[in-house]
């Protein structure tokens, strides 16, 4: 019965099915190791200029190294599920660095006028049109 027992356990060892242990998120490594990928992500964005304009499709790859930076960091101290430390690290950087990402602008003027042109000259044309079909 105990040699039964022994082989049971190792066969759900060996095939995966036993439960993992995960470690604990360890918040305070994560804390105190973020600032590592912030200043290098701080330092690259002072020198794009991102005070003058949205700096985003041209400060995208020193995003995506601020991306991978966290996620490394996450996934070392374990704290994959705990999104609120992610948001402690995003947000404070789109307050400082994308706050005028988000703000609507028109168009230039030649773009909404070929937008615009076409439907106003179609509605003139028409009864034209419908009158010149209906007279054939």
């Amino acid at each position: 019965m105990a040699l039964t027992a022994t082989l049971l356990a190792l066969v759900f060892i060996w095939t995966g099915m036993a439960v993992k242990y995960v470690p604990p998120c360890d918040e305070l490594s994560f804390q105190s190791n973020v600032h590592i990928c912030l200043s290098e992500f701080n330092k690259s964005m002072e020198m794009s200029g991102y005070h003058d304009s949205c700096p985003w499709p041209t400060v995208k790859g020193i995003y995506n190294n601020l991306k991978v930076c966290v996620e490394a960091l996450r996934d070392k101290t374990w704290c994959k599920q705990h999104g609120s430390l992610l948001d402690n690290v995003y947000l404070p950087v789109h307050q400082t660095y994308f706050y005028l990402c988000g703000q609507l602008r028109d168009p230039p003027l030649m773009t909404a006028i070929m937008l615009i042109a076409p439907c106003i000259i179609v509605t003139l044309c028409m009864p034209c049109f419908c009158l010149l079909l209906n007279h054939s």
